[in-house]
């Protein structure tokens, strides 16, 4: 391009380009190049190393170049050519091109087809300490965008380019394709062999950045399965509560999932019986030759509403002897498609399934079933006495391709029903991120689907992966309706938990459908409010009809429920009285406030037993395992926007919690309370 074409692009262009600073633009390059050099190695006194990798090299010295040839006049009009013809130079902010041993240390490769892998998922580690410190790797934040240079590149600048047809201009094409050429013409040398495991990691976080970034981006396409709040009632017109039990912890991981990323979760995704039933506690197991669970109920003062009460229905299953357990047949159904490509998704998923294997009986079987754009068996029934063959069908796992969720679970059921036998237990365990994209993806579909099929006896439990694109929904109207139950895996820690120290509940149950229904006493119960289990809420005529479905109760699980009831003649009574109301004083016994009842069936029975039990008026002193159950309900409720709480805020969730956590073998309540922490910096932020 000549003076005179590069003197008639710069009149055209003159009201699209700032007048740069000559004096503040030779200070930033030389700023800019001394830092190169520095980062590179190639600085005053040093010199390249001999053993520098080829690519990074040859990226290094582009980009110097780059950087020299547009201090020039003729390059920053060049630049400015490429934008208007739309030609763009795509930087990684995933990664830190500028620092190798950082990009080294994320334990991933891309394989010749682009595939990405975890490498530390193609070891068998069998030291329970090394698998629950092996948490799934944390992506560091993008670095910011300084504030001097968004406000050196004002909107109106590109906005007003189209307007003069400036891509249009024969010069300015050529100078475009001209600088476009001279960079893609470069020539790429090929790694050497020694070089070759480093390269593929600096060129795969190039190109792949795991989507699971510090905050959440404009891309995620999550959705939630939740309800508005339950609102408060008046027991004088409807005073039956009627709901199915919950033991689904998703909820709970998915809010930690999002505070240690450092934002608050969404409302939607905060389902506050999820997280108290999230954490285990110590109520009174059944006896021998009693019912599968104990209920039992206690009342105390609400801890953030002077003149309520809160009334807490706890069940506690039983947990029988290992040795006496029926045999087990699982079908994993791994989601393989392009969504799952992520370190915290595919990788953390086989070393998830890792832990289980070990806690299964030789006699036990295992199949696996995969699908992507097609569904298809990768391992027939085999004993997990046979561990090596069954982890070098996990190892064998790569993502690619769409999502075809209906094919996985036609397959999965057909291969559960020839691995099933009299007296065994059958669960088909569904690991995803959510993301059905092929096949049946509406969730009033998919449960239709599953009710169909779970009346074979085949569980269906789903774990969740990866945050961008769960499918809460979905995984929801899969696990409530299949019998099984729902939970999220975040990290190792986490399946450690769900898959191994809760194994027995999360796979053998003691108790189908079980049904939750209260009878508020007019005599002594203004108003109720049940805390939690909207999606789980079921007609008054529900209760009795055995054919409607509802929650499963593992081994050893505890269910909790907690209501918050207003007594009458409390001031904190929240309705006025009706006009043309009832004028008399309600009838009833003052010792109760209300009566339980609950129905369950027996594994593999169609007929439902009956069990209740008079909720007593008094106030009993508020123990340790009431009051953190308590706290959990008033930090769910405070992330869903704290309608009922009044002033009650975290500070109060945080010292109930704190004075409520007790022994805490495993470390689950402070957690919780590092979380009530975080949430509150990030409310006040």
């Amino acid at each position: 391009m000549s003076d005179d074409d590069l003197e008639h692009l710069r009149r055209a262009m003159q009201a699209a380009t700032p007048r740069p600073d000559p004096a503040r633009r030779a200070a930033t390059l030389r700023a800019a190049e001394e830092n190169f050099d520095r980062r590179q190695g190639s600085g005053a006194g040093l010199r390249p190393s001999s053993n520098a990798d080829p690519i990074t090299g040859w990226l290094w010295t582009g980009v110097k170049q780059m950087i020299q040839t547009l201090s020039t006049r003729g390059g920053l009009v060049a630049t400015t050519a490429l934008v208007a013809v739309g030609l763009v130079v795509f930087i990684p902010t995933g990664r830190n091109l500028m620092n190798p041993p950082e990009v080294l240390s994320e334990p991933r490769l891309v394989d010749e087809l682009g595939n990405v892998t975890g490498s530390s998922a193609t070891s068998d580690t069998t030291s329970p300490t090394l698998q629950r410190d092996a948490l799934a790797p944390v992506t560091p934040p993008a670095p910011p965008v300084a504030k001097a240079e968004r406000e050196e590149a004002p909107a109106e600048m590109f906005e007003s380019m189209p307007e003069m047809g400036m891509a249009e201009d024969a010069d300015m094409t050529a100078a475009g394709q001209s600088f476009a050429t001279s960079v893609a013409s470069a020539p790429m040398p090929t790694p050497a062999p020694a070089q070759e495991s480093r390269s593929r990691r600096v060129v795969e976080g190039m190109i792949a950045p795991p989507s699971d970034s510090v905050i959440p981006t404009e891309s995620d396409t999550e959705a939630y399965a939740n309800e508005a709040p339950s609102d408060v009632k008046v027991v004088s017109t409807d005073p039956v509560s009627t709901f199915s039990v919950d033991v689904d912890t998703a909820s709970y991981a998915v809010v930690r999932s999002s505070l240690t990323r450092g934002y608050l979760p969404p409302e939607g995704s905060v389902r506050v019986e999820e997280m108290i039933n999230y954490f285990p506690y110590d109520y009174a197991a059944p006896e021998a030759g009693e019912a599968p669970f104990r209920p039992t109920v206690s009342v105390m003062d609400t801890p953030w509403n002077e003149g309520t009460q809160l009334v807490r229905v706890a069940l506690q299953g039983r947990m029988p002897a290992i040795a006496d357990r029926p045999p087990l047949n699982l079908v994993f159904l791994i989601d393989t498609s392009g969504s799952m490509q992520d370190a915290n998704k595919l990788p953390l998923l086989k070393q998830s399934f890792r832990l289980m294997l070990s806690e299964l009986r030789p006699e036990d079987q295992v199949a696996i079933v995969t699908y992507a754009g097609s569904a298809g068996q990768v391992l027939e029934a085999t004993p997990a006495a046979e561990r090596s063959k069954i982890l070098g069908a996990l190892d064998q796992l790569q993502a690619g391709g769409s999502t075809a969720g209906q094919a996985g679970l036609q397959q999965a059921y057909a291969v559960a029903a020839d691995m099933s036998d009299e007296g065994e237990v059958t669960r088909v365990i569904l690991a995803t991120d959510g993301d059905f994209n092929v096949g049946i993806s509406d969730p009033n579909a998919l449960k239709d689907f599953i009710a169909d099929k779970r009346e074979d006896g085949t569980y269906l439990s789903v774990l969740g992966f990866g945050r961008g694109n769960l499918d809460d929904a979905t995984m929801q109207a899969l696990a409530q309706n299949g019998n099984g139950q729902a939970a999220y895996i975040d990290t190792l820690t986490e399946a450690q938990k769900v898959l191994v120290d809760q194994l027995s509940g999360a796979l053998f149950p003691i108790a189908n459908d079980v049904k939750i229904q209260v009878e508020w006493n007019p005599a002594t119960v203004a108003e109720y409010r049940l805390i939690g289990y909207e999606t789980r809420a079921l007609r008054r005529e529900d209760f009795n009809n055995d054919r409607v479905d509802a929650g499963e109760i593992g081994a050893g699980h505890a269910v909790t429920a907690i209501y918050e009831v207003t007594p009458v003649g409390s001031p904190a009574v929240l309705n006025t009285p009706l006009r043309y109301g009832e004028a008399e004083t309600p009838e009833g016994s003052t010792d109760e406030l209300g009566f339980l009842r609950l129905r369950y069936k027996e594994p593999g029975e169609t007929v439902s037993t009956l069990i209740e039990t008079p909720i007593p008026v008094s106030a009993s002193e508020a123990g340790t395992e009431a009051r953190f159950a308590a706290a959990i309900a008033g930090f769910g409720q405070l992330l869903r926007g704290g309608d009922y709480l009044g002033d009650w805020g975290y500070d109060d969730a945080i010292a109930l919690a704190n004075g409520a956590k007790g022994a805490d073998p495993y470390g689950y309540r402070a957690e919780a309370v590092t979380l009530m922490r975080l949430a509150d910096s990030l409310s006040a932020r």
